[in-house]
C-alpha cells in the first residue's frame, strides 16, 4: 500500500516534469525558437531536428502517465459517489490518450493545412474537449461528497481555467502564450490530483 501511495505522488509530478523539461530543453536547442511566437508542437514537427525525441518525451510519455493518473483516481472514487465522477475520470483517461496522440501525430511545420497538421489539431482538440468536461463532471460530483471539497475545487478550477486558456484568452494573447497557459492548467491537475485524492479517499 505504501508503494502505491508513493507511485500516486510520483506519476503526476513525473508527467509534468517530463513535459516542462522537454519543452524547455528542446526549445533551447532549436535555433530561432521563440516561445512567444512558436507553438510547443513545433518542437515535434515533421522535419525539425530531434522532433521524434521531443514527441516521445514531451507528448507520448506524459500523456500515458496522465492516463495512469486518471486510472488511479478512478480506483479511489467511492462506491457511493455520483455517476458523474466516474464518467469524468473516464474522460480524463481519454484526455491523456489525446495528449499522447499529439506526439504520434506530429505537426507539419511546412504546411499547416496538410493532413498531418489537421490530425495533430484533432489530437489537441480530443485532449482539451475530454479534459474540460472530465474535470468539471468530476468536480461537480466531488462537491456532493463529504470531505472532497479540495478535490472538487481543484477539478473545477482546472476545467474553468482550461476553457479560458484554450478558447477565450487567444482573443487577447498570442496563441502560443495562451496555449502554454492551457498546458499549465493541465500540469497543475497532474501534480495535485492524486495527492489530494489520497488525503480524502
Amino acid at each position: 500500500m505504501h508503494t502505491l501511495h508513493r507511485i500516486d505522488r510520483a506519476i503526476g509530478v513525473l508527467a509534468a516534469l517530463l513535459f516542462v523539461a522537454a519543452v524547455a530543453g528542446f526549445g533551447l536547442a532549436l535555433p530561432g525558437y521563440d516561445a512567444m511566437r512558436h507553438p510547443v508542437a513545433l518542437l515535434g514537427a515533421i522535419g525539425v531536428p530531434h522532433a521524434q525525441a521531443f514527441s516521445v518525451l514531451g507528448f507520448v510519455l506524459p500523456g500515458v502517465l496522465a492516463s495512469a493518473v486518471a486510472v488511479r483516481l478512478l480506483l479511489r472514487v467511492p462506491r457511493t459517489a455520483p455517476w458523474s465522477m466516474r464518467v469524468g475520470v473516464q474522460l480524463l483517461m481519454l484526455a491523456g490518450v489525446g495528449f499522447a496522440a499529439m506526439g504520434v501525430l506530429p505537426l507539419d511545420a511546412s504546411d499547416i493545412q496538410s493532413p498531418a497538421s489537421q490530425y495533430h489539431a484533432s489530437a489537441w482538440m480530443v485532449w482539451v474537449l475530454a479534459f474540460v468536461p472530465g474535470t468539471l463532471m468530476y468536480g461537480l460530483g466531488a462537491l456532493r461528497l463529504p470531505g472532497w471539497r479540495a478535490q472538487a475545487l481543484l477539478h473545477l478550477g482546472c476545467g474553468a481555467a482550461m476553457v479560458l486558456a484554450a478558447f477565450v484568452l487567444q482573443q487577447w494573447l498570442p496563441a502560443p502564450l495562451a496555449q502554454r497557459l492551457a498546458f499549465a492548467c493541465w500540469a497543475v491537475w497532474l501534480v495535485a490530483a492524486l495527492p489530494l485524492a489520497r488525503r480524502q479517499g
